[in-house]
């Protein structure tokens, strides 16, 4: 008897079941803090209720499904399916805050969608949440900077797996395959979070401190255990290990592939690689002096200020040394600001513009007026080094580089602009607040927050979505979800 099919939509649901299972399981997992902080067991109830029913909903999905043939989704269903499990999985997994009763859908919304998209912008406050809330905020975290996809995608197979990942915003694979591809980012990822867990161990931060920052810092995510931040330990070797873990957390995994395996040149090479290092000097040295030339700091504590702070905003992390940042100096402010809209690698755990589109950018402009004061005879084709190859770059590429740029900066300047309207802050500020939950970075002035208007609160969440899933896969699967309709209302008219 053949095998009944299942394509398009119907197809999209059976996966969004299969997620569900995995979804309910990240829910779970952070019960595990139970074992070691028995007075914590009444916070099973917020967690295991609706991790189970999402499980029970993906096994009746699956039975449901059974004995259906899986096609393949339509052109951009892909990105519809990975915008609908983002969608999904951040109102699914912000049902444990809104059992607690202490948070509204808005706010609990909001945490969940800086957990996975590695924001770190909170509306807890930490020194009243439990442990096992703490870690859950973590563990949204070590997801979301990996990938819903890479870390969902065991239950699909390895060709459609990919057309995900890539819809997800990672156009470089590793190996030749999802599945290899998946466990070297993992285990790279898990060796650094390793690493930092026993280097913050003996600097001196709590086994339970250190595991969340480790993880919170390789994500880019910036979610801390205390309220203070960083600064709450005034550890210069701290400050020290978290510096090193934003950079490599901010680093594609293609790089850090390339290192592992001896290829250094192709490493260094590489525009991201030349542009983060290039712009992290330039900036550090332009704060390091405002900070001198504002305050009376000295020299040593400027440059650890000044260097802790803009790699955080480059590297889209939102970790901090310092109390407030109202009251810096407008050169530092604003670097601080430049470093979140620009961001780190693309196929790493952070966002913003990235390296790639910025160091693009820049030569492009460069070679736009080299090419103006050339002989009009001559032709010249422009290269870029990117992972290790020698590439060519087509004018569609800078077209669609600079396109990227402006609907960034457009979706920036609307968001700013509905921030200060709401909150009554000056521009500055609104502008602060809102490059960095689009950059997923997580800096803040003190718009967003638990008190925050709930227009606030929603405007970040989608900022902090957009900016995570790069536009460009929202935009299809919308522009997808709209031709569809249109053709199937007009299929029903015809018959």
């Amino acid at each position: 008897m053949d095998k009944k099919s299942l394509r398009g939509y119907p197809l999209i649901v059976s996966y969004l079941g299969l997620f569900s299972i995995l979804i309910g399981m990240i829910i779970i997992f952070p019960l595990i803090m139970v074992a070691f902080y028995h007075n914590e067991v009444n916070q099973i109830r917020y967690f295991l209720p609706p991790g189970l029913i999402l499980i029970l909903f993906g096994y009746i999905s699956k039975f449901l499904f059974r004995g259906y043939e899986k096609e393949r989704l339509e052109r951009h269903q892909d990105a519809i399916l990975v915008v609908l499990l983002w969608i999904f999985a951040i109102f699914a997994s912000a049902v444990p805050f809104i059992l607690t009763g202490d948070y509204n859908l808005a706010q609990a919304v909001f945490e969940t969608s800086s957990g996975y998209s590695t924001t770190g912008l909170t509306v807890v406050d930490v020194t009243q949440t439990s442990h096992v809330f703490l870690f859950y905020r973590s563990v949204l975290q070590f997801v979301g900077g990996a990938g819903l996809v890479l870390v969902l995608t065991a239950t699909i197979s390895d060709k459609f797996g990919m057309r995900m990942y890539n819809a997800e915003g990672h156009p470089d694979k590793l190996m030749p395959n999802l599945i290899r591809s998946g466990r070297y980012i993992l285990a790279i990822y898990l060796g650094y979070v390793f690493l930092g867990t026993i280097l913050y161990i003996i600097f001196g931060m709590t086994p339970f401190d250190a595991i969340n920052h480790s993880i919170c810092a390789v994500a880019t995510g910036g979610f801390s255990t205390k309220a203070a931040s960083i600064g709450y330990y005034q550890s210069v070797p701290i400050e020290l290990v978290t510096i090193f873990l934003m950079i490599a957390g901010g680093t594609n995994f293609f790089v850090h592939l390339l290192i592992i395996t001896g290829k250094w040149k192709s490493a260094l090479k590489h525009i991201e690689t030349k542009s983060f290092f290039i712009i992290a000097f330039i900036g550090v040295v332009i704060s390091t002096l405002s900070i001198i030339g504002y305050s009376n700091e000295t020299f040593g504590q400027s440059l650890r200020i000044g260097a802790f702070h803009f790699i955080s905003a480059l590297t889209g992390t939102g970790y901090q040394i310092i109390p407030s940042f109202t009251a810096l100096p407008a050169v530092f402010f604003g670097l601080i600001i430049i470093g979140m809209i620009m961001g780190a690698g693309i196929g790493s755990t952070c966002g913003g513009l990235k390296q790639y589109r910025v160091g693009l950018g820049i030569k492009s402009i460069y070679w736009s007026f080299a090419d103006k004061i050339t002989h009009k005879n001559v032709i010249k084709k422009h290269f870029i080094n990117r992972l290790g190859n020698k590439m060519i770059v087509t004018v569609s590429d800078i077209a669609e580089n600079f396109s990227f740029i402006l609907v960034y900066l457009v979706f920036l300047m609307a968001g700013t602009v509905i921030f200060s309207v709401y909150t009554g802050q000056s521009m500055q500020f609104a502008l602060f607040e809102f490059a960095s939950a689009l950059g997923t970075v997580g800096l803040s002035v003190g718009i967003t927050g638990y008190n925050a208007h709930p227009v606030i609160l929603w405007t970040s969440s989608i900022g902090m979505f957009l900016g995570r899933l790069e536009f460009y896969v929202f935009f299809i699967a919308i522009a997808k979800i709209i031709i569809d309709t249109k053709r199937h209302i007009k299929h029903s008219k015809e018959h």
